[in-house]
Parts: structure tokens; C-alpha cells; sequence
């Protein structure tokens, strides 16, 4: 990292090459994952032949794709979490979700799911290659959001942002009468002055379900060579602005190349301007919880005392079990769907 003047509101720079990215209180991961899968075969799994890849933990880009901890289906096999929230967008491809309260589901092409782990959940996260005659491409970014204390135990649960009622809002050029890109609305509203659309609601334990916090999950894609103007927020809020694609982009006197990110001091505006490709940004921004993280792979607490009484629940009970035949579950339902553990189902 690098630390910039004082007179910006670019306070920090970092590259974006090493996962997982570099993120503030109140979040606690982001990756992004980009994988060119080729066509899928009867099992949902690749039409390609496997041999030479570290199966179970296969993270090196081989042939655009990686299979991570899968050893059949890409993706990640049923594992716990308790403590935080997990936040899935999908850009493009499929993930199918099951876990351990029994829900299922399957979403992708620019929906959300957002889990809150709270006191302790199982789940898989399966790429089904759902495409047999094709390739199938997958874009999509995990972020972890740190509960407070208060909300480490609350009862885990999940809920689905459909595509069709995430908002997106158009942006206008600052500069000139016409459009500046879209930004994708997942969590926290813009200035009224902006737009007066508001996201859809989180899960009601979560750290952003009280707008005081200042929580932003936001995508913005900038139109070749836009000008727009990043408003300020919240001025105790952490913010940083991650450009995983585009050729150049530059923020008040200072221009990044793609797989550059900056911490900014959230209670400046400032001015972005876009060069000849179009840009693509995610932003992470919220209010610090500011409580002491213990954390053990997937298990957070505030103490080390938090993360054994964990461990030694899931060496119990599992967190509920595992209700399913396999750790690496793909479902035979075709479409977008969301099943919770009382059995509603819904559609988008």
C-alpha cells in the first residue's frame, strides 16, 4: 500500500492481484472470482478432463477456470460460518445454495443472496455449469459484513435480491447532458439529490439494516470516458472503491490502472473520471463497528474464548447437520429459485 497526501480524499492505494482484497470495519473479506468455464456435462460439472488439477484445492487459474474446493462441480462444498453475514453477488453465471436449515436455491445473472451466519449455519456454494452446449462463464464477489456483538448469535437465515428489484440507477455525466454508466444499488441509498430510489431491504440482524451505519454495497459501471462525481457520505464511515476492470481511471489528481483500489475519506466528494473503456468499480463503504475481531477461518467472535465455544457447537451438532446426500449438491430444478428452511418457496 501506499499513503497519499492529506489534501486528497484518496488516503490509501493498493493492488487488487492478491485475493482476498484488502477491506474496513465493518467488513471483513471481499473476492472476486472470474472464471471462464467451458460447456457443463450431465453431472453439471466440466466437459473437460480433470487430471492435473489439485482437486479440492484448485485456486491456480488453469485454462480461464479453476474448480477451487470442488472435486465434481466447481465451487465450495458445504462448510460452517457463524459470527458475520455473507453478501453473493453474481454477475454472470449460477450459484446453487444449500445448507444446513435445509433451503436450497439457485440464483445468478445479477442477483444477491445475503446470509446472516449469526450463532452458526453450514452451506455449499456450487458453480453448476448449467449450460451443456456452451461455455459458461461466471463472474461474482463474496463480501463478509461483521455482525456486533449484539448479533453474533441471531438466528441464521438468508434471503434472496432478486435482479428484477435491485435498482439501478442511471448516472448522469457531470460534465455534459448524457449518461455516466449505472450503479447497482445492493445496499445504501444515494443522496436524494441523485436519486431517491432505496434498496431493498437486509436481513434484519444485520449491521445495515440501521441506516445510521452507513452501509454501501454499490456496482458502477462509467460509460467510455464519463465524468461522475462520487458523493460524500457519513464522515466517520470506512469507504474504499475497488476498479477490477477497464483501462484507466481517474480520481481527482491521481489515475489507476485496472486491479488498483483506494481507501477515501468518505466525507469528501470526488471527481471520477473514466477513460476509453468502459470502468467497472465495486465500493464497500459503512460506519466501523469497532469491537475486537478474533477470527479463526470461518468463525468470528470478539474474543478467542467466541471462537472455541464455536468450534466446539459445530463439533457437536454441526450446526443442524448436513441434510444433504453430498457436500457438493447441484439442483435438478431448473431456474432461479430460493427454498427456506420452512419450506416457502419463491421466484423471482
Amino acid at each position: 500500500m501506499t499513503t497519499s497526501s492529506v489534501s486528497t480524499p484518496i488516503l490509501e492505494r493498493f493492488a487488487l492481484g492478491q485475493q482476498p482484497w484488502p477491506t474496513p470495519d465493518p467488513f471483513l473479506f471481499c473476492v472476486y472470482h472470474r472464471d471462464l468455464y467451458p460447456a457443463g456435462n450431465a453431472n453439471l460439472g466440466p466437459q473437460a478432463n480433470l487430471a492435473g488439477r489439485q482437486l479440492g484445492q484448485d485456486f491456480t487459474l488453469k485454462d480461464g477456470w479453476r474448480m477451487y474446493h470442488g472435486q465434481q462441480v466447481p465451487g465450495f462444498p458445504g462448510h460452517p460460518h457463524c459470527g458475520f453475514e455473507t453478501l453473493t453477488v453474481v454477475t454472470e453465471g449460477w450459484v446453487d445454495h444449500a445448507d444446513s436449515l435445509q433451503a436450497a436455491g439457485r440464483y445468478g445473472a445479477g442477483d444477491v443472496q445475503w446470509m446472516t451466519a449469526g450463532g452458526g449455519i453450514q452451506h455449499a456454494e456450487m458453480f453448476p455449469l448449467v449450460n451443456p452446449d456452451q461455455p459458461n462463464p461466471l463472474e461474482l464477489f463474496q463480501i463478509w459484513l461483521n455482525l456486533p456483538r449484539r448479533s453474533k448469535q441471531a438466528e441464521p437465515c438468508y434471503k434472496m435480491l432478486w435482479r428484477e428489484a435491485i435498482p439501478k440507477i442511471t448516472l448522469q455525466d457531470s460534465q455534459e447532458p448524457k449518461s455516466a454508466g449505472q450503479l447497482m444499488l445492493i445496499a445504501g441509498a444515494l443522496p436524494a439529490t441523485i436519486s431517491k430510489e432505496q434498496p431493498l431491504a437486509p436481513p434484519p440482524d444485520s449491521w445495515a439494516s440501521d441506516p445510521q451505519n452507513d452501509v454501501a454495497v454499490w456496482l458502477i459501471d462509467l460509460e467510455p470516458n464519463a465524468q461522475w462525481t462520487l458523493p460524500a457520505a457519513q464522515a466517520d464511515s470506512h469507504r474504499c472503491l475497488y476498479f477490477f476492470a477497464g483501462d484507466t481511471l481517474q480520481l481527482g489528481d491521481e489515475r489507476l490502472t485496472p486491479a488498483e483500489g483506494v481507501a477515501l475519506d468518505a466525507s469528501q466528494a470526488i471527481a471520477l473520471h473514466n477513460g476509453a473503456q468502459t470502468g467497472r468499480l465495486l465500493l464497500l463503504q459503512g460506519k466501523p463497528i469497532q469491537e475486537p475481531v478474533v477470527q479463526y477461518g470461518p468463525f468470528v467472535g470478539n474474543t478467542k474464548a467466541d471462537i472455541v465455544k464455536a468450534h466446539e457447537q459445530y463439533m457437536k451438532d454441526q450446526f443442524g447437520g448436513w441434510p444433504w446426500p453430498n457436500h457438493e449438491p447441484v439442483h435438478a430444478q431448473e431456474g432461479r429459485f430460493a427454498r427456506y428452511p420452512d419450506g416457502k418457496e419463491e421466484r423471482p
